[in-house]
C-alpha cells in the first residue's frame, strides 16, 4: 500500500476553509499579463491554480492582467491560451482586467469621495524622493491636503485626456510614515495615452498592478489568491483597498517561485536573449518558455510531474534541471516510438550478401508489445555510426574493428573484415561478411556476441538535419556570476547535423509524436520540418551526461 502524500500548507488551508463552510467551492485564477511569452516557472504557478480547483471541485479562471497598453499584444494572448491548453488544462471563464476598467474607475472614486485618494501633480522623482527610506519616513506634499471636490475633477479630467503622461498620478491616502513602503499612498492610477489591444483608445488612464489586482479577485469572487513570494509586502495593500472599498475579500497567499539550475527566468533578460540574437527566437528550444519546451519535444505530462515532485514551499530554493529532465525521460521512456537514425554515418557493406537483394525484417516499435512492429529494409549497403568503428580497438572494445563480430540490432551478426581509407586517412567503408542463420528472431547460428548497434539501409535512407541542443548556459546560477550573465552562455549549446539519416518509417514524421532514435536519445519533428526536409530536435539524450560533466570538473 502506497504511502499518501502530505499536503502543502496551501492545501491544508484550503481544506480548513472548505471543513469550516467558509466556501461551499473554490475559485483560483491564473493572471498572466500578456506582454511576452510564459516560462516554466509559470508552469508551476498554472499547475498549481489548476490543479488545486481540480483536486477540490472548484474551478478556475483565466484573466489577463492587461493594464499596460504599451508592452501588451494580443499575439500574446494566443500563446498564453495555447500553453494552458498545451499542458492539459481549461479555465471556467476567460476574462480581462480591461473588463473592469469602468468598474475599477468607480472603485477609485469611491476612494477619493472617503477622503483616501488624491491626485498628485509631482514627478515621478518627486514622488520617490519623498517617500522616504526604509529606516526614514516620507513626507506629505502639498498635493495630499486637496479637497475631495477638487480631486473628483482633476481626476476626471484625467480620464478625459485634458493632461500628457506623467502630469498627474492618482495616489492612495494612506500614510506616509507606514513601515511598510508599499503603503507609503501607493499611485493606483497613471496617464498612459496609448493604444489598448482591446479597449482602444477609449482610456487614456489605467489602474496600477496593485489596484487591480485585489479588485478583479474580489470582482471574480475568486477565494484563494496565490501569488509568490515577492508579493508577500504586497498583501497588506491588496487586503487594505478591500476593506476601504467594503467588497468581497479574497485572500491572498504566497508560495516560492520556481528557480531552476543552468536557466534564467527574467522576462527582461529573456528579451536580451532574443533580441541580441544568442537564441532564433522566444520558441529556441534551448529557451525555459513552454512554447520552448513544446517544440523540443518535452510532454505535457513531463512538466506536470516535474511541477508536482518539487512541490509548494514557503522559502526560495533552486531545483536541479536534471530532475526536470529525468521526468521528461520516464515520460517518453513509455511512450516514443522506437527508430534508428545514423548521427554520422560510414557505409557497411556486406561482402557476401546478394547483390540487389532486399529483405523486410520486423523491428519493435516500442516499449512494449503494445506498440507493435514495422517493417524495416535491410540490403547489402547499410549506414552506421562512424563511433561504432575503432580501427585499434581498446579493452573491452565490442563494437566494430578488424575481425570483432556484432550484431545488427533486429537483423543479422556480422563480422568486420577490411576497412577503406580516403586520402587523408578517413574510414569510408567497412567491410563486413554476415551470418545468414544469425537472422534475430531465427537465430540458429549458435554464436553469441556482446555488442549490439543500430544501422539504416543505404538503398532506403532519408536525409535529415538533426539538431543537438544542450543546456544554454555553462553555470548552475548564471545570475549569480559577476559581469554579464551572458558571459555564461554555453557556445556548445546547439550543434546542427546536416548529414544525418533516418530509417524510411520517418517520412511520416508529424511535430506531435516522440521518438527515441535508438542510441542515440529522444527526438522529435521541428516546426521547420518541410516535406522536402526532415529537422529532427534532439529534446533529453538517453542518460543525464551533463551530471558526470560537472562532477568531473568539480574533481579537477
Amino acid at each position: 500500500m502506497s504511502e499518501e502524500k502530505s499536503l502543502n500548507f496551501i492545501e491544508d488551508i484550503i481544506e480548513t476553509d472548505l471543513k469550516e463552510g467558509k466556501y461551499k467551492s473554490i475559485l483560483t485564477r491564473f493572471p498572466p499579463e500578456p506582454n511576452g511569452y510564459l516560462h516554466i516557472g509559470h508552469a508551476k504557478a498554472i499547475c498549481l491554480n489548476f490543479g488545486l480547483s481540480l483536486k477540490y471541485g472548484g474551478k478556475t479562471n483565466l484573466r489577463f492582467d492587461d493594464t499596460n497598453p504599451i508592452t501588451e499584444e494580443t499575439a500574446y494572448v494566443e500563446s498564453i491560451k495555447e500553453d494552458i491548453r498545451w499542458l492539459g488544462f481549461s479555465w471556467a471563464n476567460e476574462l480581462y482586467t480591461s473588463d473592469y476598467f469602468d468598474i475599477l474607475y468607480n472603485y477609485a472614486v469611491n476612494l477619493i469621495n472617503k477622503g483616501l485618494a488624491y491626485v498628485d501633480d509631482s514627478t515621478a522623482e518627486e514622488i520617490a524622493a519623498m517617500k522616504g527610506t526604509p529606516t526614514e519616513a516620507g513626507k506629505d506634499n502639498k498635493y495630499r491636503s486637496r479637497t475631495i471636490k477638487e480631486n473628483l475633477i482633476l481626476f476626471a479630467n484625467m480620464k478625459g485626456g485634458i493632461y500628457k503622461d506623467g502630469e498627474k498620478v492618482l495616489r492612495a491616502k494612506i500614510d506616509m510614515a507606514h513601515t511598510n513602503m508599499l503603503m507609503r499612498d501607493p499611485i493606483i492610477y497613471r496617464i498612459k495615452h496609448a493604444y489598448h489591444h482591446r479597449s482602444g483608445n477609449a482610456w487614456c488612464i489605467y489602474p496600477m498592478y496593485d489596484f487591480a489586482h485585489g479588485q478583479s479577485d474580489s470582482i471574480e469572487n475568486i477565494t484563494h489568491s496565490i501569488c509568490t513570494l515577492e508579493f508577500i509586502p504586497h498583501r497588506e495593500l491588496y487586503d487594505w483597498f478591500i476593506e476601504k472599498l467594503n467588497i468581497f475579500t479574497s485572500h491572498q497567499y504566497e508560495f516560492a517561485r520556481l528557480n531552476m539550475t543552468y536557466t534564467v527566468m527574467s522576462k527582461r533578460k529573456l528579451l536580451q536573449l532574443v533580441t541580441e540574437g544568442y537564441v532564433n527566437g522566444w520558441d529556441d528550444p534551448r529557451m525555459p518558455t513552454i512554447s520552448a519546451f513544446r517544440r523540443k519535444g518535452y510532454t505535457p505530462k513531463s512538466i506536470r510531474t516535474f511541477c508536482d515532485k518539487i512541490g509548494i514551499a514557503k522559502r526560495e530554493n533552486f531545483i536541479d534541471l536534471s530532475l526536470l529532465e529525468f521526468c521528461l525521460r520516464e515520460d517518453l521512456n513509455q511512450k516514443a516510438l522506437r527508430v534508428m537514425a545514423v548521427l554520422d554515418p560510414v557505409k557497411l557493406i556486406i561482402t557476401n550478401y546478394e547483390e540487389g537483394k532486399t529483405e523486410e525484417l520486423l523491428c519493435e516499435n516500442g516499449p512494449d508489445e503494445t506498440f507493435g512492429k514495422r517493417s524495416l529494409s535491410f540490403g547489402k549497403e547499410l549506414w552506421v555510426e562512424r563511433e561504432d568503428f575503432m580501427e585499434e580497438p581498446e579493452k573491452k572494445w565490442f563494437r566494430l574493428a578488424p575481425g570483432s563480430m556484432v550484431r545488427l540490432k533486429s537483423a543479422y551478426i556480422v563480422k568486420c573484415e577490411s576497412f577503406v581509407k580516403d586520402v587523408t586517412g578517413k574510414v569510408t567503408a567497412i567491410n563486413c561478411s554476415y551470418i545468414p542463420e544469425s537472422r534475430s528472431g531465427k537465430d540458429t547460428s549458435g554464436i553469441n556476441v556482446k555488442g549490439t548497434i543500430h544501422w539504416v539501409s543505404a538503398s532506403h535512407a532519408l536525409n535529415a538535419e538533426v539538431r543537438l541542443y544542450d543546456r544554454l548556459f555553462t553555470t548552475e546560477n548564471p545570475l549569480d556570476e559577476k559581469g554579464d550573465f551572458k558571459n555564461t552562455i554555453n557556445s556548445d549549446s546547439l550543434q546542427i547535423i546536416t548529414h544525418a539519416v533516418v530509417e524510411s518509417s520517418l517520412k511520416d514524421a508529424t511535430v506531435d509524436a516522440r521518438y527515441q532514435f535508438i542510441r542515440k536519445g529522444y527526438f522529435c519533428l521541428d516546426t521547420d520540418a518541410r516535406l522536402d526536409k526532415l529537422i529532427f530536435n534532439r529534446t533529453v539524450t538517453l542518460k543525464d551526461a551533463w551530471a558526470k560533466e560537472v562532477k568531473k570538473i568539480r574533481l579537477t
